[in-house]
């Protein structure tokens, strides 16, 4: 148990150093392509009054060239950002940017770094605060990552390997700049970890705040609905209490509606600042529909979107764009359908009572701590519990010798293909299909960056003997590839996802 607990720290601690050199890479990749080239757009500086002050004094600032350079590298998306950080929500189209960001940069600017807009500016303050945040909120991103990938896997070196290549993923240039796909990850991610580990009011804020940094935090709610569907089955069916499952079904639907609360409170937000006080004929039209919701109209009339209305041959760029993020999807979704068929086609209700106690805390009802004991072992552990686990070491020692010379099959039926999966496979393919179908097509790669079973599969890819081996490198190449042209493109104001 010494030398696990030890090998988890070490692995901790090695990925924590590679989060931190991930994004020390990055920063230098953005500011070695802005010492080349010139920026596609030069209106990033630009930094008009807000509307609610007639005037606004210019900055006197002892260090101009720093404070010119920080506002030169906000852009696209981090415009609205930081603008809505420093005077609010100004205009319509601004509600399409979730508030969690510019609430926390607006608060680092007026605390922690309040001192330094004497010396570089107001404006470049609200940026370096947006820097910050999202680089440490990516190292935290990248540790829970780990943690929960031990969990789910019950193998730590694949674990640490998806947790390498999340550090440095497709989308990485955007978890370096100021958009909210760093603190969605820290909590999306974090949030699940705390489920798995049975702490459901913590896991419930935390996925709740996920859905104020991005509109498809609300989707988490799913880990929720998944857990109680499966609680509430065992309550009618197996245990045969009519009153337990009520109970089980209310509490699920409670914590579902409190990670939908913040999502909902900032379209009300919306709804009370444009629609109110208006005559009829002054509204905008979404203020008069059935269910008025700022951000579904904001998303069709400013950007275009909707079912198939990106799929135009012009766009057919774009599609190319998100192919490779894609196809990684759709292989490990369609892996785990072919391998687990039974599991995923009945939602895990066919699962083995071996499945379902590995993977205790999503389907059993009163087993969540039991489901974790040999992920988080107390000083001591029951005989009996030691004795299940150097069984099933054995079993799967077996497993290996008749399945592959390697052992890569068999660890990954343990790892990726068990029931444990299932709920993120399942969240992965409506994000996909979301992005596929309705959505810009090139913002897959970051809209599906923070998923795991991405990372998971491509980790058990990484070992596998033959062609899986020569796919895991080209994921490597794929990586790498975004990570140098988003790097050039997006610092440099021309489009990339």
């Amino acid at each position: 148990m010494n030398t696990s607990n030890f090998q988890k720290s070490n692995h901790i601690c090695i990925i924590l150093k590679t989060a931190v050199c991930s994004r020390l890479f990055l920063l230098a990749l953005i500011i070695f392509w802005r010492s080349l080239f010139e920026p596609y757009d030069t209106s990033a500086p630009l930094d008009p009054n807000c509307l609610s002050l007639e005037s606004q004094p210019a900055d006197t600032v002892l260090w101009p060239k720093i404070g010119a350079t920080i506002e030169g590298s906000i852009v696209w998306d981090a415009v609205y950002f930081v603008r809505i950080a420093q005077c609010g929500y100004e205009y319509e189209q601004f509600y399409a940017f979730l508030p969690l960001l510019p609430i926390c940069i607006s608060f680092l600017s007026r605390t922690v770094f309040a001192p330094l807009i004497p010396l570089i500016g107001h404006r470049a303050v609200l940026g370096l605060s947006g820097y910050v945040l999202n680089n440490i909120a990516f190292v935290l991103a990248a540790v829970y990552f780990y943690k929960l990938s031990v969990i789910i896997l019950k193998d730590k070196e694949a674990a640490f390997r998806a947790s390498i290549l999340f550090c440095f993923n497709p989308a990485s240039i955007f978890y370096s700049s100021i958009y909210s796909e760093s603190l969605y990850a820290l909590l999306s991610v974090g949030g699940v970890y705390h489920l798995i580990s049975s702490s459901n009011n913590v896991a419930v804020l935390w996925l709740a705040l996920s859905g104020s940094a991005r509109s498809n935090g609300v989707l988490n709610a799913g880990y929720f609905c998944f857990q109680t569907m499966h609680e509430a089955y065992e309550a009618i069916f197996l245990k045969k209490r009519a009153y337990l499952s009520v109970q089980v079904l209310l509490v699920g639907v409670l914590r579902c509606l409190c990670i939908f609360v913040p999502f909902v409170a900032f379209q009300a937000y919306g709804y009370y600042n444009i629609c109110l006080g208006h005559f009829p004929d002054e509204m905008s039209p979404w203020c008069k529909a059935r269910v008025p919701l700022v951000y579904n109209y904001l998303q069709s009339h400013y950007w275009g979107v909707g079912f198939l209305r990106y799929f135009q041959l012009k766009q057919l760029p774009n599609f190319l764009l998100a192919s490779p993020i894609l196809s990684l999807a759709l292989c490990s979704i369609i892996h785990y359908m072919r391998l687990q068929p039974e599991i995923f086609f009945s939602l895990g209700f066919q699962a083995s009572p071996e499945e379902k106690n590995s993977a205790a805390v999503l389907f059993s009802l009163g087993a969540d701590k039991r489901s974790n004991s040999d992920q988080f072992p107390k000083k001591s552990i029951p005989q009996t519990q030691e004795n299940h686990n150097l069984r099933r070491r054995k079993q799967l020692q077996g497993e290996e010798s008749a399945a592959s010379p390697t052992g890569c099959k068999s660890s990954a039926r343990l790892g990726y293909l068990s029931a444990f999966v299932l709920p993120f496979v399942l969240h992965l393919g409506f994000m996909a299909a979301t992005a596929f179908f309705v959505m810009h097509v090139q913002v897959s790669t970051r809209f599906l960056s923070a998923s795991p079973p991405l990372y998971w599969f491509a980790s058990y890819l990484m070992v596998s003997p033959g062609a899986g081996r020569r796919w895991g490198y080209l994921i490597w190449a794929y990586s790498a590839a975004y990570i140098l042209l988003g790097s050039l493109l997006f610092s440099n104001f021309y489009p990339f996802t």
